[in-house]
C-alpha cells in the first residue's frame, strides 16, 4: 500500500482552508491542520472522511517560532511535507484610504504577507532537506492579487505582494524540485465572502449583490494542483463564480 502524501493547510479552521483540507483528505492525503482556533481545527478533523489522517497543530502564522514548530510537527508525525497550501489570510475594514487605522494595516500585512512568507520559508527548509527532495507550495492569492475592489488597499496590496512571493519562490525552487504556484479565488461562498452575496460596493459606487460559487469547487481545484507530478506546475490558476463582476467592465 502506498504511503499517503502529506499536506499542511494554514487557515484550515474555516472557509477555503476547511474545504481544501476536507478535499485533500477525501483524496487520500494526510493533512496537517494549522490555524489559531484549535476547536475549529478539531471540528474540521471530525468532519473528514478519515479523521485519523488529520493532525491538528494550532498555529499563529504571524509568529515565526510557531510556524517552524508546525513544520517540525508535520515531519515528526509523517516524515515529510509534500504540499503546503499557504492559505491563512484576513481582511481589513472597507473604508477610504485616509480613514484606515494603521493597526488594521499592520495586522493585514502581518498575516497576508509576513505570515505567508514565514510558511514559505519553512516549506523550503523542509522540502530541500527531505528525501526524495522537493514538494509543492500553493499560495492563496485571491482575485485581489489582480484587481482591487473599492476601499481595499490593505488587502489588495498584500495580495499583489503574494504574486511576487509566488514568482520568486517558483524561480528559486527550481533547483530543489519545489514547484510553487498560486490560486486566485473569486466569490467562494465562505464566511469571509458572505457580504458579497448580500451586496457590496462596485467601482461606480452602487451596492450590488454578486454571485457566489460553492467553496467545495475550490477544494477540488487545490487537489488537482496538489496531485500534479513535480515536473509540472500550475503557476497561476483563477477559479471564480462565473458571473461575478471581474472580467470586462463588470
Amino acid at each position: 500500500m502506498q504511503t499517503p502524501k502529506t499536506a499542511i493547510v494554514t487557515g484550515a479552521g474555516s472557509g477555503i482552508g476547511r474545504a481544501a483540507s476536507l478535499a485533500l483528505c477525501a483524496a487520500g492525503w494526510t493533512v496537517v491542520l494549522a490555524g489559531r482556533n484549535a476547536e475549529r481545527l478539531h471540528a474540521v478533523a471530525r468532519d473528514a472522511v478519515a479523521p485519523a489522517q488529520m493532525l491538528v497543530v494550532p498555529t499563529d502564522v504571524t509568529k515565526p517560532v510557531q510556524v517552524r514548530a508546525l513544520f517540525d510537527a508535520a515531519v515528526a508525525q509523517y516524515g515529510r511535507v509534500d504540499v503546503l497550501f499557504n492559505n491563512a489570510g484576513r481582511g481589513a475594514p472597507a473604508v477610504p484610504i485616509d480613514e484606515l487605522d494603521i493597526d488594521d494595516w499592520k495586522a493585514t500585512v502581518d498575516v497576508n504577507l509576513n505570515g505567508m512568507f514565514y510558511c514559505l520559508q519553512q516549506a523550503f527548509r523542509v522540502m530541500k532537506a527531505q528525501t526524495p527532495q522537493g514538494g509543492r507550495i500553493i499560495n492563496n492569492g485571491s482575485i485581489s492579487a489582480t484587481t482591487p475592489r473599492p476601499h481595499s488597499i490593505a488587502y489588495t496590496a498584500t495580495k499583489h505582494a503574494v504574486t511576487g512571493l509566488t514568482k520568486t519562490a517558483a524561480l528559486d525552487g527550481r533547483a530543489y524540485r519545489i514547484a510553487v504556484g498560486q490560486i486566485d479565488i473569486g466569490n467562494a461562498a465562505t464566511e469571509m465572502a458572505e457580504r458579497m452575496g448580500s451586496g457590496i460596493m462596485q467601482a461606480h459606487g452602487a451596492v450590488v449583490a454578486e454571485p457566489l460559487m460553492d467553496v467545495a469547487h475550490v477544494g477540488t481545484a487545490i487537489v488537482q494542483m496538489a496531485e500534479l507530478p513535480l515536473s509540472a506546475n500550475v503557476l497561476f490558476q483563477t477559479i471564480m463564480a462565473t458571473n461575478m463582476p471581474f472580467v470586462g467592465r463588470g
